[in-house]
């Protein structure tokens, strides 16, 4: 039986189900995220839901507390896990991100881009002030100075909970602020250094000692302190052992710096010149390539300062290596006497604690058996001195004069009673009689063939005279045939017939002169 009254029933209901899909297609519902109850934002993005349509008001049941079928569609609404935190940055990867680890504490000068998920006007990018806090949109400035990225996400998000609902935020690190570190101890340039990362990665202990000009010689590698500042405790110290990294190239502690660490370099107790040749060689130590000045004293022939620089061949660096060597400073210096002590060397090295380091050194090793760790490296402020030898061996003596110690030659004066007086050059460690017959030999009617005067300047300054009984049969002695050095003057006298004539000669000729002139006017 056909009911009117059911028919209208039907029809009314049909009839409101068709007028809310109308409206729900026409004005979809926002996001729960964006419209948290009491948000005075919410209600000028719905103008249609104001009071005056009696269709739409009865019927907003999308607006009240999310029932139980409904919330399985809106998944990404749920309160995030920390696991799921930590994945979401790298769910979706932005290219040019500077991934660093996360222990990484913002600060003044780092750029960071905020991410607010499905509120795009609020996502932008940011370069965090001095102050270290940032102003964003909607709640104001928020400090992240020494927060981590994830605790930089936490923060925000709990600011912006009062406006959005469960809020979804991360914070990426788009490029890093330089930091601050102070180098101390045995490094060439001692101070705080400004240091950039390196594309995604930490400045290290390597750069920073680099920066400071190097490591000296001085310097205990095995022992290199890297303080830190701990948050609510007293510093951390980590001791590095960069020796085991020049060996192996490997370090079991990780070497990167923080703002504000402070690196000590201490110095050697003792001194090896294997290790310390190693050292001068690796890349973190002080360049070959930059001067230092070193005094040579003793048994050279040019005492003095010298600015010493790495080897430039031509045989004077006798490592090869380039580096500015203990042998390459005595060349600077015009070479050895021939009454060097080259057994005994010593080298007074200041250090940065203001005690003195002092380093034997045995060249006679060098050229017996070849080791080269004798030629040690040479450091700015370095005193080099060469005793004198306390007994001459004529064999030694006349092999060092053929090797890169000594000078190539020397200069001698021989004046007096020779054949070819004057200045003359000579091999190192020549004798005596050697100058002597390079003058040509004695003038042999004039000659005074006993004794010759010996006049040496001194490294002290002081001048001596000795008379040396002259005999050419004899070999290298220091009584009569002594080894020469560089500028020795020897003076060889008239005999007693050349004195006599020639003082006759001075009485003879003024009175011959005399004559002259009385002839001359005819007396």
């Amino acid at each position: 039986m056909h009911n009117p009254g059911l028919s209208q029933l039907l029809t009314k209901s049909i009839t409101g189900v068709a007028l809310l899909t109308t409206f729900s297609v026409a004005f979809p519902v926002p996001s729960l995220a964006q419209i948290p109850p009491g948000s005075p934002t919410v209600q000028p993005r719905l103008p249609t839901l104001q009071p005056g349509s009696p269709t739409v008001q009865p019927r907003l049941p999308t607006l009240q507390p999310i029932s139980p079928t409904v919330q399985p569609r809106l998944p990404t609404l749920q309160p995030v896990s920390p696991t799921a935190k930590q994945e979401f940055p790298t769910s979706q990867p932005i290219s040019n991100y500077t991934q660093l680890s996360t222990d990484y504490t913002l600060g003044g000068g780092d750029v960071i881009k905020i991410n607010v998920f499905e509120v795009p006007e609020y996502t932008g990018e940011y370069s965090i002030p001095p102050g270290g806090a940032i102003d964003l949109p909607l709640i104001g400035s928020v400090p992240v100075q020494g927060l981590t990225t994830e605790q930089a996400a936490d923060e925000i998000a709990s600011k912006y909970s009062r406006f959005l609902k469960r809020p979804i935020i991360s914070v990426n690190l788009i490029s890093t602020r330089p930091i601050n570190v102070v180098v101390a101890g045995e490094v060439t340039r001692p101070g705080a250094y400004t240091l950039n990362f390196q594309g995604a990665q930490h400045p290290t202990v390597l750069a920073a000692l680099t920066a400071a000009q190097g490591v000296t010689l001085s310097a205990d590698i095995t022992q290199v302190e890297l303080q830190r500042k701990a948050e609510g405790s007293s510093d951390q110290v980590v001791t590095l052992n960069l020796k085991q990294f020049i060996q192996t190239g490997k370090m079991p502690i990780d070497m990167t710096l923080r703002d504000g660490d402070i690196i000590t370099v201490p110095t050697a107790t003792s001194f090896n010149m294997a290790e310390a040749r190693n050292l001068a060689a690796a890349n973190f130590a002080a360049s070959a390539a930059t001067p230092r000045t070193v005094a040579v004293i003793g048994e050279v022939n040019h005492p003095g300062s010298y600015l010493v620089t790495s080897g430039g061949g031509g045989g004077t660096d006798t490592s090869g290596s380039g580096l500015p060597t203990l042998v390459r400073t005595i060349q600077l210096a015009g070479g050895i006497t021939s009454q060097a002590d080259i057994r005994s060397i010593k080298i007074r090295r200041p250090t940065r604690t203001g005690t003195e380091q002092t380093i034997d050194v045995n060249l006679w090793q060098l050229l017996q058996s070849g080791d080269i760790n004798q030629d040690t490296v040479v450091q700015d402020g370095d005193t080099i001195i060469i005793p004198t030898a306390t007994d001459i061996n004529a064999a030694e003596a006349t092999q060092l004069a053929t090797t890169t110690l000594s000078p190539a030659k020397i200069q001698v004066s021989v004046v007096g009673e020779v054949k070819k007086p004057g200045s003359t050059e000579l091999q190192p460690n020549s004798s005596l009689n050697q100058a002597l017959l390079a003058a040509g030999g004695f003038n042999d009617a004039r000659a005074s063939r006993g004794t010759v005067d010996l006049i040496r300047l001194n490294p002290n300054g002081s001048v001596t005279k000795r008379e040396v009984r002259v005999d050419f049969a004899q070999g290298i002695n220091e009584q009569t045939n002594p080894i020469l050095r560089n500028n020795d003057v020897i003076i060889v006298s008239r005999n007693g017939i050349a004195k006599t004539g020639d003082t006759i000669g001075a009485i003879v000729s003024p009175i011959g002169a005399l004559f002259g002139l009385l002839n001359l006017f005819g007396l």
